[in-house]
């Protein structure tokens, strides 16, 4: 197969039935990629073999026309030296070369064209690799997305069962009344704790009552002692005070009857 029937296959290629009917999409494009890029090393080759064959037959045409005119050039030299024969000899050989040089110019002219069609068959190539990486890429994300579309499709296919969702709703269900369990005790603790408090409060106040009480009975009983003592100790004196007075009275009462017995 030719350079271009090559190029044709590659270039007008479905690449999305090649997709699909491949087991491995991103693989064959790569693949496709990789076919490309050694098509178009090949296809500089060639090009490159045509440039140097059109520069080549350039280079003779242009070889032929100077040799050409060196052939004139020395036919007039002769006709100067009166050599009719030389210079004859010499426009023979001017002609040969000028005949020469036009086929050279032909051939060319013609390797010149092909060169140029080469040469724009390469640019062309190498934009359809460019646009086919481009491509490359598109074509994967799409087909990631398909494959992703399709594992959802299957997932949800499988789905239809509602046992799973069924178990789900029970899960829910059974953790919902595990969180109010766990609230109402929480709720409980609190309550008892509070009627805990409550109790210790009375029986703090009960206390404090009872020390109160105390401490009052206490008082009195203390006021009682010291009424007691201070009464205890006012007796002892007016006793005395009237044991003195009487004292006082009988001491009187002898010194009357002294002064009533004394004689006159």
């Amino acid at each position: 197969m030719g350079f271009f029937s090559r190029l044709k296959v590659l270039l007008t290629s479905n690449i999305n039935d090649m997709i699909s009917n491949a087991e491995d999409p991103e693989k064959m494009l790569n693949q496709i990629l990789e076919d490309m890029r050694d098509q178009f090393t090949n296809a500089k080759k060639e090009v490159a073999l045509s440039i140097a064959d059109e520069k080549r037959l350039k280079k003779q045409y242009e070889d032929s026309r100077k040799k050409a005119e060196n052939w004139n050039k020395k036919a007039m030299f002769a006709v100067k030296a009166g050599d009719d024969v030389l210079a004859k000899q010499a426009l023979v050989r001017k002609t040969e070369e000028m005949e020469l040089a036009a086929e050279y110019k032909e051939q060319w002219i013609s390797q010149k064209a092909v060169a140029e069609n080469l040469k724009e068959a390469l640019r062309t190539l190498n934009r359809k690799i460019e646009e086919a990486k481009r491509k490359k890429n598109l074509l994967i994300a799409k087909k990631k997305r398909a494959e992703a579309q399709k594992s959802i499709q299957k997932t949800m296919s499988s789905l239809t069962d509602t046992g799973a969702f069924d178990t789900y709703a029970r899960m829910e269900d059974r953790i919902e009344q595990m969180s109010a369990e766990a609230e109402a005790s929480i709720e409980l603790s609190a309550a008892m704790n509070e009627a805990d408090n409550l109790e210790t409060e009375f029986n703090k106040l009960e206390k404090e009552r009872s020390a109160d009480l105390m401490l009052e009975e206490l008082k009195a009983e203390m006021k009682q002692k010291e009424t007691s003592q201070t009464a205890s100790q006012e007796k002892p004196a007016a006793v005395k005070e009237e044991l003195d007075l009487d004292a006082e009275l009988e001491k009187m009462k002898e010194k009357l009857r002294d002064k009533v017995e004394e004689p006159v």
